[in-house]
């Protein structure tokens, strides 16, 4: 790895907690509270990497990877945040990192990760969070291929009970999915990953003295989750984690997303539809409750309104929920984690703790989208073209990414070996390109099986969640959790054929 130029060092060294005492700004406006220092209640400690067990990784984001580490002296488990410092300085994502850690802090609620405490090295930033072994709630959804009602009220509740504290003290959470929603070893709901937060104007926690509020929101988040007034770079609001949490419910009962298709763009064009179906063994409470909360209009989402979360809290399909008691109430028994064996840390128990930070691979977010059989691959290619007009996605693979080429699709799959599954990233561009990356390792390339208009490639479809990709050389076997493979065939063919 290129070591990290000694003046970014020193910034970055200082910044995750000297830069953190905030200089008071006089010409902020609003009641948000500034001081012109910050007392941390999780402490940074002067840990090293080496003080801990690591284990398998949870997950990766942009700038980030999550990994399981137990600490060798007392044993506690954390779930580890490893940021990688030269990608945040190089992605100008120093406020979003400061922000995070400050926000978390000073947020005090059961449902809410809690922080520990954070420590760094020359390369690293790291944050120990509370570790979740129930895993995520999209893990519970697979594993039962959908939820009972009485299992999405549940959890729907929970996640409810955190909104409501979160808008409260006037933050956005901006990126509420099942992946974000954790279980504890008992199934309550942790909501995590405040990556992405965005506080108001009336927020009561410390900020930072430069946030912007008005400013029309970027794109941030999972395709299949984001409001259309996101889509028309409206401010953000509560109402943007209100549809999110209708998209979840819907996720809950369905095992699938409201507005999944075949690519990210067709998913936005069902988004700004409204192209929304509801199966019939929906109940006529549920069916009710996602209709006002995929409300177009973000202040007419139920919970967005003047009674607040209190009409939302009323509404019959919580009915029976004793809101003072959630989270002493029995959750849902747990399904069981798959006993297929998993490659999650392919370089064995030890870990290659040099310049650990740089081991990310930037990820996008998880796009929940899959065709059937019926899609015909004219229509997928009449909106190829249009693919490169949204580019939220493709900053944070630019390395993987000749000038002018642009990401159709990525998935996060199991790549099917005769002793061990591997998760890898699976990239089609418009090159057209298919690409392959292992997140666990360090590499600047990935492992590209097809590209151009060669004939000499071809997809197998054996089930909705299983596919081949066959070269001359090698036959490669997939396995999409999340039931693309249709998707991958029909969008890769659109090309060859084209």
């Amino acid at each position: 790895m290129m070591a990290i130029g000694e003046g970014v060092r020193e910034e970055m060294e200082k910044d995750f907690e000297t830069m953190l005492r905030l200089q008071h700004n006089h010409g902020q406006q609003g009641s948000v509270q500034r001081s012109n220092s910050i007392t941390f209640r999780a402490p940074q400690e002067h840990f090293t990497i080496d003080d801990f067990e690591l284990g398998k990784m949870y997950g990766a984001g942009s700038y980030s990877k999550v990994v399981r580490a137990k600490k060798n002296d007392t044993g506690n488990v954390y779930a580890l945040k490893i940021m990688d410092k030269k990608f945040i300085a190089k992605e100008n994502k120093i406020s979003y990192v400061k922000l995070e850690r400050i926000v978390l802090d000073q947020l005090d609620h059961p449902g809410v990760i809690r922080l520990y405490f954070t420590f760094q090295d020359s390369y690293s930033l790291y944050m120990a969070l509370e570790s979740c072994e129930g895993g995520e709630l999209f893990d519970q959804i697979i594993r039962k291929v959908r939820l009972s009602e009485d299992e999405a009220r549940f959890y729907a509740a929970e996640v409810v009970d955190v909104l409501e504290y979160i808008h409260g003290v006037g933050l956005i959470h901006r990126d509420i999915k099942p992946e974000n929603l954790l279980l504890t070893t008992d199934g309550h709901v942790k909501v995590a990953d405040f990556g992405s937060v965005k506080p108001t104007r009336a927020s009561k926690l410390t900020v930072l003295p430069n946030t912007t509020y008005d400013k029309a929101c970027t794109f941030v988040g999972t395709a299949a989750y984001v409001p259309p007034e996101v889509l028309n770079s409206c401010p953000a609001s509560f109402g943007n984690d209100l549809w999110a949490l209708g998209c979840t419910l819907y996720q809950m009962l369905t095992g699938s997303s409201p507005f999944k298709d075949a690519s990210e763009w067709l998913i936005f064009q069902r988004i700004m539809a409204r192209d929304l179906k509801f199966p019939d063994y929906f109940s006529d409470e549920a069916r009710d409750l996602i209709d006002k909360l995929l409300d177009i209009e973000p202040t007419k989402r139920l919970g967005a309104g003047p009674q607040g979360y209190a009409a939302l809290k009323m509404h019959p399909f919580f009915r029976g929920i004793d809101w003072k008691n959630i989270r002493k109430s029995a959750a849902p028994k747990l399904a069981p984690e798959s006993t297929v064996v998993e490659d999650d840390d392919p370089q064995g128990s030890t870990w290659n703790l040099s310049h650990i930070g740089d081991g990310c691979v930037p990820q996008l977010p998880p796009v929940d989208a899959s065709f059937n059989s019926a899609t015909s691959s004219s229509e997928t290619q009449s909106h190829i073209s249009k693919l490169s007009k949204i580019d939220s996605f493709d900053s944070k693979w630019q390395e993987f990414l000749e000038p002018g080429e642009s990401i159709v699709m990525i998935s996060k799959l199991k790549k099917l070996q005769k002793l061990t599954n591997k998760k890898v990233q699976l990239i089609l561009t418009d090159k057209p390109k298919l690409v392959c990356v292992d997140p666990s390792k360090v590499m600047s390339k990935g492992n590209i099986i097809w590209s151009g208009n060669s004939r000499d490639m071809s997809i197998h479809v054996t089930s909705s969640s299983h596919f081949k990709i066959s070269t001359p050389k090698k036959v490669l076997s997939f396995e999409d959790a999340k039931q693309q493979a249709w998707q991958w065939k029909i969008a890769v063919e659109s090309f060859q054929n084209h």
